[in-house]
């Protein structure tokens, strides 16, 4: 029986840089290269496609650094929370 792929959903998903990377935030994953036990990610950057990066998919998974999906500053800093929304 082969074996599950990790990461299926992967290709397409969008991140939050918790910090600005290569100037930006807001990246989506664009590839995926299986190397060994490690998967990486092939990110993009959502405003200037020529910003690209290759990051292990581990890393994603660790909330100081991504968040899933897209997110405003104020998501980001938790300040969404104590405003109301108007």
């Amino acid at each position: 029986m082969p074996q599950k792929q990790k990461y299926p959903h992967l290709l397409g998903s969008k991140w939050t840089a918790q910090q600005p990377t290569l100037g930006w935030r807001h990246f989506r994953v664009v590839n995926r290269k299986n190397e060994g036990k490690w998967v990486f990610a092939e990110l993009v950057a959502a405003c200037d496609e020529s910003v690209r990066l290759w990051v292990n998919a581990q890393a994603l998974k660790d909330r100081d650094l991504w968040a899933a999906g897209w997110q405003t500053l104020e998501e980001i800093h938790g300040e969404s929370a104590s405003r109301p929304h108007g």
